[in-house]
């Protein structure tokens, strides 16, 4: 694949070699190429100072055709709705490959929540919330969190919509506080499920997970859960990084220290009994296991050949570009891509909404353990499909998803 710096063609690129896979005819892929419903908003917002200022919104589903749309609301100053189209194909392959009975959406407003005070943001949430509210509902479009948004945003909207249809609706959205309907064990499902998927990784790599040598690029929520929970396995961390930079022990970091240095200083640069790496360097390092939890295209067809791991664990969205993988398989190296290695958030998100409908909570032990079933079913799913069509891992995760939905189309007919 040509290497490309636009997520939305990144995405494009990864289900057209799919689509080649399964030799799907031109109508079919225009079809499922195609935003189904792309809405943008003007939000005027009155600020604390009382000025009022108009923020744009955007809110995209990409495809229904195996259940409602479903994914995340960002706020970014670089919310573009190119971004919004990639992100909702994106969860559209995510929720395919992993079965789960949904589609793609994405939603987001271009703004700086860092400049904003807490009864600003409120505002806009419920603003947004109701300029979308033709587009979202339990059995149409369900949110959740995403950058810059939290369980918090989740309740105002959940709240708007409530208000606006006259009753509690708790399944409008999901990733909400467990008072209001949220699932336990959803703030760290994304990396419980990153977590269950390196463990299948490392059984086909022949890796014991117990001291196998771990570098985690990102020390957010994702990236310290993950940490944490490779360590309770017995794995060493020796790299760890943020938007600031990283820090690199080759015999182990303290990952207490490094949390409590973190909450300290606002940064893991300076952390006592490390080394001082940059975000580059980190993902060079020679290790077993590498996770990309920050950004997207950290692995590029330029520092590919330069990375020294047995096993990518994609965390993050599109963290690996499509020339990155090419050389990647090349190297032998055991990618497990972003729309199943980082699924487990959307499907704890399932599980939250299927309480939600039912009225019917479940314990946190029974949240990790049906996430544990469908996370290791899916590998192993996706693996097969792998090894029967010699495909390296990312393809057989699309040929998998991308198969899913086509034939939900075609079952389902066109209409009129």
């Amino acid at each position: 694949m040509k290497e490309t710096s636009s997520l939305f063609e990144m995405v494009r690129s990864r289900f057209d070699a799919a689509a080649d896979v399964l030799r799907l005819p031109r109508d079919l892929r225009e079809v499922m190429t195609h935003m189904k419903r792309q809405l943008i908003v003007s939000l005027p917002v009155r600020m604390d100072d009382g000025s009022i200022r108009v923020f744009d919104g955007y809110r995209v589903q990409h495809n229904i055709a195996r259940g409602p749309a479903k994914g995340g609301i960002r706020y970014h100053p670089n919310v573009t709705l190119d971004q919004m189209k990639a992100l909702a194909s994106l969860m559209t392959w995510k929720c395919a490959a992993t079965n789960i009975p949904y589609g793609g959406g994405k939603g987001g407003v271009v703004c700086d929540p860092a400049t904003m005070s807490q009864a600003e943001l409120e505002r806009l949430t419920r603003r947004y919330a109701s300029e979308i509210l033709l587009m979202i509902g339990p059995d149409r479009d369900i949110a959740a969190p995403d950058v810059n948004t939290d369980s918090q945003t989740m309740a105002w909207i959940m709240d708007t919509y409530s208000m606006t249809v006259g009753h509690s609706m708790l399944g409008v959205v999901t990733g909400k506080p467990v008072a209001l309907g949220g699932s336990r064990g959803r703030e760290e499902a994304t990396a419980r499920g990153c977590w269950y998927a390196i463990r299948e990784a490392c059984k086909v790599k022949n890796i014991h997970v117990k001291d196998a040598r771990v570098a985690i690029q990102g020390f957010g929520s994702v990236g310290t859960t993950t940490a944490w929970l490779l360590h309770e396995d017995g794995a060493k961390i020796i790299a760890l990084s943020d938007s600031g930079g990283g820090v690199v022990n080759l015999k182990g970091l303290d990952l207490e220290a490094a949390l409590a240095h973190k909450q300290m200083t606002g940064r893991l640069s300076g952390l006592p009994g490390a080394d001082a790496i940059s975000n580059e360097e980190l993902l060079e390092l020679k290790c077993d296991i590498l996770v990309p939890a920050a950004i997207e295209s950290q692995i590029t067809a330029e520092n590919a050949s330069r990375v020294r791991t047995s096993i990518v664990a994609e965390a993050a969205n599109a963290a690996v570009t499509p020339g990155a993988d090419e050389a990647l398989s090349r190297k032998d190296c055991f990618v497990v891509p972003d729309i199943l290695c980082n699924a487990g958030g959307v499907i704890v998100s399932y599980f939250e909404w299927v309480q939600d409908l039912q009225g019917l909570f479940w314990s946190e032990a029974e949240v990790n353990n049906q996430l544990e079933k469908i996370m290791i079913r899916s590998f192993k799913e996706i693996y097969e499909v792998a090894q029967k069509r010699k495909l390296a891992m990312r393809l057989a995760a699309y040929v998998q998803a991308v198969g899913r939905v086509s034939d939900a189309t075609n079952v389902r007919g066109l209409f009129p």
